[in-house]
């Protein structure tokens, strides 16, 4: 991560900010400018990426994969219906 400081700011101060931001958002930082300017402190960060998976409702259940299905659940689902969606909104 790192940290870039404008104005008067110990390193106790910074990480200090370092904390408060990923407390409060839960998230990892990877960079974080701080510009002070007397009583004020000006704070551009960005956040680590967060791994994303895809969840999707199939056949009833919120998924994201299905490897800890049953066989019968596994037919359930190549046996269902599936729409298709791109009818009619290419011409909008």
């Amino acid at each position: 991560m790192s940290v870039a400081i404008t104005g008067n700011a110990t390193a106790r101060e910074s990480l200090a900010y370092v904390g408060y931001l990923e407390k409060k958002y839960n998230r990892k930082l990877k960079s974080l400018d701080i510009n002070l300017d007397g009583d004020y402190a000006d704070l551009h960060y960005e956040f680590e990426k967060a791994p994303f998976e895809r969840i999707r409702r199939i056949t009833g259940y919120l998924v994201g994969t299905m490897d800890q299905w049953n066989d019968g659940k596994r037919a359930e689902e190549h046996d269902r219906v599936k729409h298709d969606t791109s009818t009619g909104f290419e011409k909008l």
